[in-house]
């Protein structure tokens, strides 16, 4: 019996707002999104073995390590809401921090800041819809929070989109006003989140480890806050080496932070 809960994220099929290609959907692919820092192709890094595969300069192409080749995506930025349709190309080693390298017209047509590259990927299906099993228990989930590494443990409350909106409108803010966080994994049960807590701090040494109520049944097992990229790759490196499957580095407005 598989006790992973599974998240699937409810979306329209979008259309890229700079061009649009025919992609097919026929192929059902692995529902997955993620937010994060993309790193943005140069010949430098491949020619410095950053990265061990080429990405043409302009194709509309990403490398992730995650997904498989061809699975259409949206890449939207973060930071001024703009968005396109791309691919998944070769499967590429890359620096584990990001969550994928982009294309240097990719980062060009979503006005991508080199210096703060924070955007979401989002896997397109015909079916994205989210279900939470009534059979989960917290007997079931505290299964899978006593297993690290953790694979997928995540509850997705479609609500959130309307935060994510309100923050993609506030580009005018100074960059002191935000602040970063490293989402773990978001569970179903409090129980779960705390054994999962006490288990990082006990066992792997990874200390300050927070839990958020999102909602009714939604508890965010988190670090942070940090204030720069620098801190957030120290900490990400140490959590990263426990195979955690779907990391986010989420931004947040200081006063939207959990204290």
């Amino acid at each position: 019996m598989n006790y992973k809960i599974f998240s699937i994220i409810f979306f329209i099929i979008l259309t890229s707002c700079t061009e649009s290609k025919n992609i097919s959907y026929t192929k059902k692919f692995i529902n997955y999104e993620n937010k994060g820092f993309a790193l943005i192709y140069d010949d430098k890094l491949y020619k410095k073995k950053f990265i061990n595969e080429k990405l043409n300069d302009r194709s509309l192409l990403i490398f992730n390590s995650y997904l498989d080749y061809e699975t259409p995506v949206k890449i939207t930025n973060l930071l001024n809401g703009k968005y396109l349709v791309a691919k998944v190309g070769k499967n590429a080693k890359y620096p584990f921090f990001y969550n994928s390298v982009i294309s240097k017209r990719i980062a060009e047509n979503l006005n991508i800041d080199s210096n703060e590259p924070y955007i979401e990927i989002k896997t397109l299906n015909q079916e994205n819809s989210f279900i939470i099993s009534k059979a989960v228990t917290f007997e079931e989930e505290k299964v899978v929070a006593n297993k690290v590494p953790v694979e997928g443990i995540e509850i997705k409350n479609i609500s959130t989109n309307a935060a994510s909106a309100k923050s993609i409108k506030a580009t005018n803010k100074n960059n002191k006003d935000f602040i970063y966080i490293i989402r773990i994994a978001d569970l179903y049960f409090e129980d779960s989140a705390n054994i999962l807590k006490e288990r990082l701090k006990n066992e792997y040494n990874i200390s300050h480890v927070k839990i958020k109520k999102m909602s009714k049944n939604n508890y965010r097992v988190y670090k942070g806050p940090f204030y720069n990229l620098d801190s957030i790759k120290s900490e990400y490196s140490d959590i990263i080496k426990l195979n955690f499957e779907n990391i986010e580095i989420i931004k947040l407005w200081k006063d939207q932070f959990y204290f």
